[in-house]
Order: C-alpha cells, then sequence, then structure tokens
C-alpha cells in the first residue's frame, strides 16, 4: 500500500475575471504514488500546482476530480484517519500567541487525541533546538523559532507521512542543518516525507525520487539518479565582466557574472570558448562540473532535450 497516492487529481479554479467565464485548471490529472519509506521531492516553478496538491492533501481544499489516499484512507470519505496519519509543515508562519511553546505543542497534541507525550516534546525541542525555549511565549520567538516550532507542531503527533512544504525557505543554515539531520533521522525509522523546495541542491541530496510539475501537470517523474543521467553530461562554467552576445545568452544560465552552458562534449566546450574569444570577452575561472539537478529542472521546464546537440555558429559574433 502506498504511503500517499494521487489518482488522476484535478483541482479548477472559476475566473478572476468573472464566474462564468474559462476556469483556471490549477492542476491537470496528477497521478502518482509515494511508497511508505520514500524521501520524495515534489518540484515545480511558483504556480505549478505544488501547493495546491499538498492542500488537497492536507484536507485544506477539495479536488474538483480524482481521489488522494493516505496509507490507504481518503483524504475526503475517511478525512479523520488520513489526517492523523499525516504531519504537515505548511509554508506561512502561523502561531497561537497566547501559549507558550510547550504548552503550545500539549494543545496541539489533544487535537489528534494525545495526552501525557511530553517524553516525545521533549525530544522535539531538543532536536529541534527550541529546549531553551519551551517556557517562552510564542510572541517571543524570532522567525526561525517559530520556522522550528512549525516542525515540532506537525510532528507532535508522530505521523506516518511528513509533508515538508518550503520547510527552509528565508531560514539560516543553522536551521536547515538541524532540520535535515531531524527528518532523515525518523525517515531512516520508517517515516515517508514529501518535500518540496525551491533549494534543488537539498531536494538532489535528500530525495531519492522526484516529481516536476509544470501548470499542473507531471512533467519528469524517475528517481532522482536516473533524471540526473538525462541531463547533459557537463556544464562549462565560468566569469566574465561583460555581456554576452544576444546568440550566446540565449543558450547560458547567467547568474550575475557567473555563466554555464549545458556541453555533452569536449568539441562543444571548444565552440562555446571559441565564440567567447571571437566576442572579445575574457573567461575566468573556467571549469567543467558535472550535471546537477538545477540543470534537469531547467531543461524539464524548457521543454528541451537534454540531449540535443549543441550546433554554434560564431560568424558574425565578434564586437
Amino acid at each position: 500500500m502506498p504511503a500517499i497516492s494521487f489518482q488522476s487529481v484535478s483541482k479548477t479554479y472559476p475566473s478572476a475575471r468573472s464566474q462564468t467565464g474559462p476556469v483556471v485548471r490549477a492542476l491537470d490529472n496528477v497521478s502518482f504514488d509515494i511508497q511508505q519509506g520514500e524521501f520524495f521531492g515534489l518540484l515545480g516553478p511558483n504556480g505549478a500546482g505544488k501547493t495546491t496538491l499538498i492542500s488537497i492533501l492536507a484536507g485544506l481544499s477539495r479536488a474538483s476530480s480524482g481521489t488522494v489516499k493516505v496509507h490507504g484512507s481518503d483524504v475526503v470519505t475517511d478525512y479523520a484517519n488520513a489526517r492523523r496519519k499525516l504531519g504537515v509543515v505548511p509554508q506561512e508562519l502561523v502561531f497561537d500567541p497566547f501559549f507558550t511553546v510547550r504548552e503550545a505543542l500539549r494543545i496541539q497534541s489533544g487535537y489528534f487525541g494525545i495526552k501525557h507525550n511530553d517524553a516525545w516534546i521533549d525530544e522535539l525541542l531538543a532536536s529541534l533546538g527550541l529546549a531553551d525555549k519551551a517556557s517562552a511565549n510564542m510572541r517571543q520567538l524570532s522567525g526561525g523559532m517559530k520556522r522550528r516550532m512549525l516542525v515540532a507542531q506537525a510532528l507532535v503527533h508522530k505521523p506516518q507521512v511528513i509533508v515538508l512544504d518550503e520547510p527552509t525557505a528565508g531560514v539560516d543554515v543553522e536551521l536547515r542543518q538541524t532540520l535535515w539531520q531531524f527528518i532523515v533521522k525518523l525517515n531512516k525509522q520508517g517515516s515517508t516525507v514529501l518535500l518540496t523546495t525551491h533549494y534543488l541542491e537539498e531536494a538532489e541530496a535528500l530525495c531519492g525520487r522526484i516529481a516536476m510539475l509544470k501548470q499542473g501537470h507531471v512533467v519528469a517523474l524517475d528517481q532522482t539518479s536516473e533524471l540526473l543521467k538525462a541531463a547533459s553530461s557537463n556544464v562549462l562554467r565560468f566569469k566574465i565582466d561583460s555581456e554576452l552576445p544576444p546568440q550566446l545568452a540565449a543558450r547560458a544560465r547567467i547568474t550575475g557574472r557567473i555563466v554555464q552552458f549545458p556541453a555533452n562534449s569536449a568539441r562543444e566546450i571548444e565552440q562555446y570558448l571559441a565564440a567567447i574569444r571571437e566576442a572579445g570577452l575574457v573567461a575566468e575561472d573556467v571549469e567543467i562540473r558535472r550535471a546537477d539537478l538545477e540543470d534537469v529542472f531547467l531543461d524539464v521546464m524548457a521543454e528541451k532535450a537534454v540531449d540535443e546537440p549543441v550546433q554554434i555558429d560564431i560568424t558574425g559574433i565578434a564586437a
């Protein structure tokens, strides 16, 4: 039995311009299963449908069609059991300002009928770096501490499935390391983890399998290792102090001074470097690296064949 099963899930909204006008389709026939014990990544650009899918999973929204189950419990017809098996860490910082950290966790436990679980609460507080904040009022916590508290609240009833929706967005490096150490520990103990993140290096390091959403459709679904194998075998990376000619810029991924090109062979690498020289530019700190998940993601989102050969006409590029 899968830990999570999405079957033919679609979600539509009325047009913002008119209730009788064309609908907005946030999800379109999404189907995939997440097996028990997996660390699964759900990736996609803003507006791809990730949060909509998680909202349906958590019972915060209802699919227009299709079914979603958590360990066999339908999130609509068997909501209580499905929700009990699920721990969700949302993007938004939501907290009750009238309670201390420990009181808030006890109250959260009560929502699931759990009493006298202070030993587990103590373990959560210690593992997430909140032990010294146990008696602090929620209003006194920093943004990073509130983010840790969201994780503790999601885990306080020991759910079988942990859903992390952008859990490290805007948080410091220390929290990211603390969080992942604890989540990886829980995953090794048998918990299933579903992660959405814009930090693709995290997804590459943590997730055994990944689905990519684009405009409400699943456009890639495979083992992380297989997705990486499908990428360009190498990436040419260097720095320049001037703008690339448009013909080259259209093929490049540019971040400030850093320029990166997909390169399948030594010949392609030389073509790019020759084009740079012909344009009167100087490439600094030149290196060749293996393609990573960000390269795969950009290829998939651009609907570009990752093994497409590169042909560069450097005629007329020179300044």
